[in-house]
């Protein structure tokens, strides 16, 4: 998987962290050419990441490497309990058991770990060829592909060049977008442990100490590890918070010495809010802290750029085969951003709550929280649910809006294929999914449809109850088809990254929803030269090639 100079990729991905990992491997399981340049010669070796949600674990499900994730993740088998410097509970989130889509809730791990699944599972991918130290220095963007140049003097060129190459991303430079920032700026100390006293039981496993006086995050750091966030204080400098002698300091009110830890990393970071405007130009586009930060009170940084991924690599996938106009990389911006603006909006609630060190503000806030009985929807800040923005998505009545429910991550359930029962998502192989209430609902989808789902590789899924006999696809926990008609609707389509493009209530109507979707991803026109119209780009940097 490692190579040199070709003459043309499909992409070309700067920078391997999990987004660029994540998304090199979509692109490769697809059949596509994937060219990685990564400035660093080896992996980071220290902690970053430590908290995915259920829905990345059915995205790492699809990517090939669940069980493997699974071998090197923490389940939380409580919850998430917010205290005050007394003890008493402010907040509690139950963390337990699985989400909707069928992980965990909430799962915890070393990134250095998860990491190196990824890699492992790109190392056995032959179309990605990947380029550690190679720092991209240059890039001109021509009518049929982009080319780079690397530090060491090399060039390549590919078809689209993805930025995955953080928070002070090459590619975004190179781009003409603005950036938005909310102006969100909180210094906190990071501090990585390996615990040697093993059998110690922590219980909430993750847990915030809302206390003025150094408001605290304990929590997991992935099997065998834990991790403790100390915010900054007023007139507290960064440089006397940032030494080993401070992260002792501040973990000896918990126990923890080095007769009983090994400090693995100490850090301060400055949490942000803020996202690109822009993240497709012509063949530039932006994910993951190329296109957005925020602060990690809901664990959604990584999160939301491995969605990201997952968003891109389908729409990539169906342009990059020609199947549709590369005018559906455009529904990436407008679809992610919406969607990320809504992780930094909830982001920054918490933080809010949290980042109090006024002493009556947080008197205040504790005799508010607790009355409340800690319930999450009484005392946390009223926030609509997360949805997509406005993109390749089933349209309302006034043919404007987006039709209730379009949008929303929908559910995986198990469901039996011919005696073989396992997730939704490992029966159909993924891709878009016409998820239908029995063999009728499908009555009205004539040849054009057929035709353009096989194209779009769709798979049309009748299911049926457990108590049918001779079905080829069964509901096997009677979980899947309940949501149908207790909505009115014989049938949905579920789009390749597991969002809901909208239902039908008759078999008619899936015929016209069909052919929504048909509309939604037009073919590229003959005459179609370049994804855009917008000015080629030519921009070197003014230092020279070393």
């Amino acid at each position: 998987m490692t190579g040199g100079t070709s003459s043309a990729y499909d992409v070309a991905i700067v920078g391997f962290g999990p987004v660029g990992q994540l998304l090199s491997l979509l692109l490769a399981r697809a059949g596509h050419e994937v060219l990685v340049l990564e400035r660093w010669p080896t992996p980071y070796e220290l902690p970053r990441a430590v908290h995915f949600d259920d829905e990345i674990g059915r995205i790492l499900q699809f990517a090939g490497v669940g069980e493997r994730v699974r071998a090197v993740t923490e389940p939380v088998p409580d919850h998430y309990e917010w205290r005050n410097r007394d003890g008493d509970a402010l907040l509690r989130i139950d963390w337990s058991g699985n989400g909707p889509s069928g992980w965990p809730v909430a799962n915890f791990f070393s990134q250095p770990d998860l990491e190196a699944v990824l890699t492992a599972a790109a190392a056995g991918q032959p179309s990605i060829t990947l380029c550690r130290g190679r720092e991209v220095v240059g890039l001109h963007e021509g009518d049929e592909h982009v080319e780079l140049v690397t530090g060491t003097g090399e060039t390549f060129r590919a078809r689209f060049v993805v930025g995955a190459d953080g928070a002070n991303s090459f590619v975004r430079s190179r781009m003409r977008t603005a950036v938005t920032d909310l102006g969100y700026f909180h210094d906190w100390l990071i501090v990585d442990v390996l615990p040697q006293d093993t059998d110690t039981v922590w219980s909430p496993m993750n847990w915030q100490l809302c206390d003025p006086r150094r408001p605290t995050t304990l929590v997991s750091g992935g099997p065998g590890r834990r991790r403790w966030e100390f915010m900054r204080l007023p007139g507290e400098s960064v440089t006397d918070l940032n030494s080993l002698d401070a992260a002792w300091h501040l973990l000896k009110p918990w126990g923890r010495t080095p007769d009983n830890t090994t400090i693995e990393r100490h850090a301060v970071y400055t949490f942000q809010a803020r996202w690109a405007d822009t993240w497709r130009e012509g063949r530039l586009l932006l994910a993951g802290d190329a296109a957005h930060q925020m602060p990690p009170f809901a664990g959604q940084g990584m999160c939301s750029g491995l969605r990201d991924a997952m968003n891109l690599a389908w729409k990539l996938g169906l342009v990059l085969d020609g199947t549709v106009s590369p005018a559906l990389l455009d529904t990436y911006t407008s679809e992610r951003r919406d969607h990320v603006q809504h992780a930094i909006g909830m982001s920054m609630a918490l933080g809010k709550v949290i980042c109090v060190p006024d002493e009556a503000a947080a008197t205040a806030r504790d005799a508010r929280m607790i009355a409340a009985g800690a319930d999450p929807a009484r005392v946390l800040p009223d926030m609509p649910p997360p949805v997509l923005g406005d993109g390749v998505l089933q349209r309302g009545e006034d043919g404007t809006s987006r039709a209730p429910g379009a949008g929303h991550l929908t559910p995986q359930h198990r469901v039996t294929r011919r005696g073989r029962t396992a997730p939704l998502d490992d029966i159909t192989g993924g891709g878009f999914v016409v998820l239908a209430d029995g063999d009728a609902a499908c009555s009205e989808l004539d040849l054009r449809d057929r035709e353009f789902l096989d194209r779009i590789g769709a798979t049309i899924l009748p299911l049926h109850s457990p108590a049918t006999a001779g079905a080829e696809y069964v509901d096997s926990d009677d979980a899947c088809l309940p949501h149908l008609p207790g909505h009115g609707h014989v049938a949905a389509v579920i789009r390749p990254d597991f969002y809901l493009f909208g239902t039908a209530t008759t078999p008619l109507e899936l015929h016209h929803l069909i052919g929504e979707l048909r509309a939604r991803l037009r073919p590229p026109s003959p005459d179609a030269a370049r994804p855009t119209t917008s000015p080629s780009l030519a921009i070197q940097n003014q230092h020279p090639v070393m």
